[in-house]
């Protein structure tokens, strides 16, 4: 709708100065000359005021998205735990703008520093759950990376089964305990 009344003010500035450009041959009148050129005039400031109003209202649009963009990145930030599927270390596409983010923010923020602690269910061996809550913070540390973040801004920690978000043996439970937690670390 901007850009229509910004089409619009240009247009008529340009019709204005085409028929001030052109001029007839035959007798022209003084009286209607100078009225023709406070038509022009005024074509020409109400063509400079629509246009300064279109701006200034795309500015307020600008500002009002960047806004929500920014609303969006933080709400995305809150989001620091990260499931996996049973026996994988593949990060989920659903897990994918909320890692991008915090990248983000470690990248605009060089002195930030983040611990990624990957967890397991209960099923499998010690030493297999060690192994396997590694390869899932690796694998997050990894996207960190490849999205902007830098090595000397993350750690890894492996705690395997030790450290359940819910104790319990069923499904539901497995589920929430195959994770990696982003854990920032203030100085």
């Amino acid at each position: 709708m901007q850009q229509k009344t910004l089409f619009k003010t240009v247009g008529l500035a340009f019709g204005a100065m085409m028929i001030s450009a052109c001029s007839s041959t035959g007798d022209v009148n003084e009286g209607a000359a100078s009225e023709a050129t406070a038509i022009q005039q005024q074509a020409e400031e109400q063509a400079q005021e629509q246009a300064t109003t279109a701006v200034s209202s795309a500015a307020l649009e600008g500002e009002a998205l960047q806004a929500q963009a920014n609303e969006a990145q933080a709400a995305l930030l809150q989001q620091t735990v990260f499931y996996f599927d049973f026996d994988q270390s593949t990060i989920k596409n659903e897990s994918k703008a909320a890692l991008i983010a915090h990248a983000g923010y470690l990248a605009a923020n060089g002195a930030a520093r983040v611990v990624l602690e990957g967890h397991t269910d209960e099923r499998g061996t010690v030493e297999y759950n060690l192994a396997l809550g590694e390869r899932r913070a690796l694998s997050v540390r990894g996207f960190l990376l490849a999205n902007g973040a830098a090595a000397n801004q993350i750690q890894v920690v492996s705690f395997g089964e030790e450290r359940p978000a819910v104790n319990a043996s069923n499904e539901d439970a497995y589920a929430k305990n195959r994770r990696v937690e982003v854990k920032y670390q203030s100085r």
